[in-house]
């Protein structure tokens, strides 16, 4: 039995996603029922239930190195989230390891992001770019899709160390990236971060432009989106800023 557990996901919702995963658990056979069972725990730490997310992952003895990579990977996310990031680096490395042992690739990059994430403040951007190449260098579609990702992370690395031209360079590729990927929602954040980014660069007008286009696309859709307004609003405010 073949499934794609992320298409089982949704993360606005964590509860129903609990819910899917652990209806998939139940009626699969070994190894899955594992995979869909780690996927259980990511949706318990989402939903802030992180002893519940331990104690479930403490029942599972994966034999094989997905399983192995998929429980690491989880833990450390339970970790990170539960205010534990040092403790959780060594899950995400061992995760890295598992996954490249066994060619899955993109748990490789996924883990290798999150290696990144709880790095030193130091050593973060050269992970985010350690993560980046290794997916860029993927053969496998869905691991070369997290570059629209860790390019987002490498521009709020550059954002936050004030150098608003590189973090504006990063991006503008996480928007090609996502436009490529084909998710519209995700597409209309890096565009959002474009203009936020320019907005800091004092480029009034080319940040009021993105804005303006995202806030006609969502009304086209009958959606609405409060970031949007804010930045406009800063825009038209007399400093410009």
């Amino acid at each position: 039995m073949s499934v794609d557990l992320r298409a089982l996901w949704d993360f606005d919702d964590p509860a129903a996603s609990e819910q899917r995963f652990r209806e998939l658990a139940e009626g699969a056979d070994e190894p899955l029922a594992t995979y869909a069972l780690t996927q259980v725990a990511r949706a318990l730490g989402l939903q802030e239930s992180y002893g519940d997310g331990h104690a479930l992952l403490d029942d599972l003895s994966p034999t094989d190195p997905e399983g192995r990579a998929r429980v690491a990977l989880e833990r450390g996310r339970l970790l990170r989230s539960g205010g534990d990031p040092a403790g959780s680096r060594p899950q995400f490395e061992a995760a890295v390891v598992e996954a490249r042992a066994a060619a899955l690739e993109e748990l490789e990059v996924d883990a290798l992001h999150m290696v990144a994430l709880v790095a030193e403040p130091g050593d973060r951007l050269a992970a985010h770019h350690a993560a980046l190449t290794r997916a860029r260098a993927s053969k496998a579609p869905a691991a070369r899709d997290w570059d629209a990702s860790l390019l987002n992370n490498i521009g709020m690395e550059h954002a936050d160390a004030g150098d608003h031209d590189a973090a504006l360079s990063a991006f503008e590729q996480a928007l090609a990236a996502r436009r490529r990927i084909g998710d519209p929602a995700r597409t209309r954040v890096a565009q959002w971060m474009v203009g936020w980014s320019l907005r800091h660069l004092g480029e009034v007008d080319r940040a009021r432009e993105v804005q303006l286009a995202l806030k006609a696309e969502l009304e086209s859709i009958g959606e609405h989106d409060p970031y949007v307004d804010e930045e406009l609003a800063l825009l038209d405010a007399p400093s410009g800023a």
